[in-house]
């Protein structure tokens, strides 16, 4: 896999040639910037931007200006090959709170659909209607800890209104939910964004993030995406990289509360 080549790829389709994640959101682009909005759960915010030195500044604060009043919070979400160079720190200066920066990790699908075996009570259970994205979403707060009730939300409204763009999948430990995680599908383009992967605490080591991986690898690679798409923790980041996908870029969330 050339790094640089999907890089430059992976900017023109899922950044600047962006396309709304779901039927309730809208993509647009303003000069240099491409923001993506709607009304709640969708996500808010910029997705890709090519500024330079001059006029930073002045676009952060249009972008304020444009999302402030809708009164919900925004993302930029900033790459480290954004420019210029100092964006985050123009974006803190104008009000924004930086996240915890991720690795832009990819790796080609077939190349991670290989079956893992699981060991004896686990299996991987497809999520196909409402109850089961609840059940996702209690085991994603057990794992991350955090209110998994937006994400429910917006989920249900992907599965009623564009099922094929969304694969979701729990793992159970003798019927008993443990781990799970979804993926986001994007037509027209050739990556498919792997999302979630999060186990409990007492069944971490046992391979089943491994095994979630190859699952939705397989069924990316059978839907004609060519390459796997994470933005990786620190946590997984280092399981990422034994597995074979290669870490291109970082990217930082910062968050701008109206």
């Amino acid at each position: 896999m050339d790094n640089d080549k999907v890089l430059a790829l992976f900017d023109q389709q899922m950044r600047e040639g962006a396309t709304a994640d779901s039927p309730a959101a809208r993509v647009e682009r303003v000069g240099n910037v491409v923001r993506h909005f709607g009304a709640d759960p969708c996500w808010n915010g910029i997705i890709w931007s090519a500024l330079d030195e001059a006029g930073a500044d002045r676009e952060i604060a249009e972008q304020v200006r444009y999302f402030a009043p809708l009164g919900r919070e925004f993302e930029w979400k900033l790459y480290a090959h954004d420019t210029p160079g100092d964006l985050g720190e123009r974006l803190l200066a104008a009000g924004f709170t930086a996240e915890p920066t991720e690795a832009l990790m990819v790796a080609e699908s077939a190349e991670q659909a290989q079956e893992v075996a699981l060991a004896d009570g686990i299996e991987l259970v497809p999520v196909t209607d409402e109850a089961g994205i609840d059940l996702l979403a209690a085991v994603h707060e057990q794992a991350f800890g955090t209110d998994s009730s937006r994400l429910a939300r917006a989920m249900k409204h992907q599965l009623a209104e564009a099922p094929d763009t969304l694969v979701a999948v729990l793992a159970t430990a003798h019927g008993v939910p443990v781990s799970a995680a979804r993926m986001e599908l994007i037509p027209g383009t050739q990556f498919a964004g792997l999302w979630g992967g999060g186990t409990a605490e007492a069944w971490r080591g046992k391979g089943i993030y491994r095994a979630l991986v190859s699952y939705r690898a397989r069924i990316a690679a059978e839907r004609g995406y060519r390459y796997l798409q994470v933005d990786a923790s620190d946590d997984s980041r280092p399981i990422l990289g034994r597995l074979g996908f290669a870490r291109l870029s970082t990217t930082t969330p910062y968050l701008y509360q109206p």
